[in-house]
């Protein structure tokens, strides 16, 4: 499934902002939005676990107003397994 959500406008300055929905990329998109930058956001759907996260970019990427949020599917699981696609534990204490 791959999503576009486009608003027009005169991008000046663009940047493009890794859009995961969590804190630290919602930041950036602040940041760069604060310094004038003209923001196209950038998803990924690699199969994860939790699609939360994507629903939380889009959210996030509508409600900035960025020009394009772009969601590219792609499927992690094909270059192995990870606590972020299957059922494996997450480790900790590492």
């Amino acid at each position: 499934m791959r999503y576009i959500f486009a608003v027009i406008n005169n991008p000046t300055k663009p940047a493009v902002v890794l859009l995961s929905g969590g804190l630290d990329s919602t930041t950036v998109l602040a940041i760069a939005r604060h310094q004038g930058f003209a923001v196209y956001a950038m998803s990924f759907n690699y199969g994860q676990r939790h699609v939360l996260e994507l629903e939380c970019a889009r959210h996030i990427a509508r409600a900035t107003r960025v020009l394009q949020h772009t969601v590219v599917d792609f499927d992690l699981r094909a270059i192995g397994g990870s606590a972020l696609t299957s059922a494996i534990e997450v480790p900790k204490d590492r």
